[in-house]
């Protein structure tokens, strides 16, 4: 789902481009959020609670919260809903609390 006309504001879509979730290609807009392009591609859960394993979703969505915390391009904690989508982006759900793989 995405918002096509709003009677305030005005969208600038990007290029139509593709990357990839959990080994899965999708489509998005160039520079939009990557928790946008996933919502418009039927993505509703982003992450889990640490202590109770409970998905989350969107809830700030101005990057204030963690709940959108996902592995972008194999860096873990990126707060997806501020992260802008780029073309052949790697986007991973992150399971625990993220840690590099040095």
């Amino acid at each position: 789902m995405r918002i096509e006309k709003h009677p305030i504001l005005e969208f600038q879509k990007g290029a139509k481009i593709k990357f990839l979730f959990d080994g899965r290609e999708l489509e998005g807009y160039a520079g939009e959020p990557v928790a946008a392009a996933l919502h418009a591609a039927g993505v509703r859960v982003l992450s889990h609670s640490h202590s109770h394993n409970r998905p989350r979703g969107f809830w700030c969505a101005i990057g204030h919260c963690s709940s959108c915390n996902m592995r972008v391009n194999g860096v873990p904690n990126i707060r997806v809903c501020i992260e802008p989508l780029a073309e052949g982006m790697v986007v991973e759900t992150q399971k625990g609390r993220g840690r590099l793989d040095v």
